[in-house]
């Protein structure tokens, strides 16, 4: 179709302080940089691309969290069984945190966390432009920050979250102008970063590199991105520089390191050694009596974690049969048999859904909510199931060296 002839680009140091322009050979790359709840960016993102009329419009996000956000009821095509099966419940739950905590603030504001990625899409769409979605699938970058950090920090990562997401946001006048200027989640996510120095290359470095390549890719002969105001200066550089990017490269999730896997298969390993090693030792009746002990001490406190969940009765069972046979594999764990069970027998409503933005903020809510109690009765048997472990395994090196 016919589009409208861009409007002269103003002269130097006329555009806004957010908008910056690259050349690439005779191409013209126009950058917006945002706050993701700020109407004013907005506004900035609905002028220029009326004044550029791009060939192509960029935006940070990616197809999975473009949908969650432009459709209502994204839950729908949802199947939740099989996130679990695909063991990603975890980060679906951490995706549900993350915009809650833009969600918070935005409510706070009066703009919804993205509104900006949102025009800019919906102007392309009208004006006949190419849509591009030029984020890393996030799933991918969760996942590649996780195992990139080390397993001692996991938990400082996970307390960092849990504090941001239910801690009470207090927004002076000042703090909400800083607000209005700034990248919210990317400001979280730098902060994460001076504690963790991993997270800054996985979630900062790494996704400048994408979503530079991205943009690089994009057609026609003047391209805008929308991008959030904290990854402004690192694609510029890089598509100044000419920096070339291997996305396939960066949408690997690495597996897991050498000593993760070693501690994996020989945590069972041990146990199993341990129990045939009493076998012969000690005789067939004193291994009786240590397996009997380990299926209730594994048995027992994952069910009791799912009790904890408020969890179906069969997901009780379900904890106390599974856990003393999944702490012998790494292959699955209790807490996915658990969540499993329970996503059958309580599978969330409707209204579970469009709540679990708001509730999944609120710790007490977690229980009236069936898809956070699917969640719950994947971790607390899960906390279950590794103290039967360790209860199961000293009772093993006891009777093995210490029993007369």
């Amino acid at each position: 179709m016919d589009r409208p002839e861009p409007n002269p680009a103003p002269p130097a140091g006329q555009d806004p302080a957010d908008v910056h322009r690259v050349r690439l050979g005779r191409r013209e790359i126009v950058l917006i940089g945002t706050a993701h709840v700020s109407r004013s960016s907005v506004d900035l993102v609905r002028r220029t691309l009326e004044a550029e009329r791009p060939d192509a419009v960029c935006v940070e996000l990616d197809p999975r969290r473009y949908r969650a956000m432009s459709q209502r009821e994204w839950w729908t095509a949802l199947d939740l069984k099989a996130v679990i099966r695909q063991r990603q419940l975890a980060t679906l739950v951490a995706n549900l945190a993350l915009a809650a905590y833009q969600r918070r603030i935005g409510h706070r504001l009066g703009v919804p966390p993205g509104t900006e990625f949102l025009e800019a899409a919906r102007w392309a769409e009208a004006a006949g432009a190419e849509v591009v979605l030029a984020d890393r699938d996030v799933r991918i970058t969760l996942k590649r920050a996780w195992r990139r950090t080390p397993v001692l920090r996991r938990l400082t990562l996970a307390a960092s979250l849990a504090a941001g997401l239910f801690e009470r946001v207090d927004l002076t006048p000042e703090r909400v102008e800083e607000l209005k200027r700034s990248d919210v989640l990317n400001g979280l996510i730098r902060e994460l970063g001076e504690t963790l120095p991993s997270l800054k290359e996985v979630l900062i470095d790494e996704r400048d590199a994408y979503i530079a390549e991205r943009i690089r890719r994009a057609p026609g002969g003047r391209v805008a991105a929308v991008v959030g105001a904290g990854h402004v200066a690192g694609i510029r550089r890089r598509l100044i520089e000419g920096r070339g990017a291997d996305l396939a490269a960066l949408e690997e999730v690495p597996p897991p390191s050498p000593a993760a896997r070693a501690a994996a298969w020989g945590v069972p390993g041990l146990i199993l050694a341990l129990l045939a090693a009493v076998a012969v030792r000690k005789g067939a009746a004193a291994a009786g009596d240590d397996l009997v002990y380990w299926v209730l001490a594994n048995g027992i406190p994952s069910a009791a974690g799912a009790l904890l969940a408020l969890a179906h009765p069969a997901t009780l069972a379900a904890a106390f049969l599974a856990a003393p046979v999944t702490s012998l594999t790494p292959v699955i764990g209790a807490g996915y048999v658990t969540a499993l069970v329970q996503a059958y027998v309580r599978p969330p409503l409707v209204a579970d859904f469009e709540r679990a933005g708001a509730d999944i903020t609120r710790p007490t809510a977690w229980w009236r909510n069936r898809l956070l109690r699917v969640f719950l009765s994947f971790v607390l048997p899960s906390i279950g199931s590794l103290v039967g472990t360790w209860l199961g395994g000293y009772r093993l090196v006891h009777t093995l060296f210490l029993r007369p």
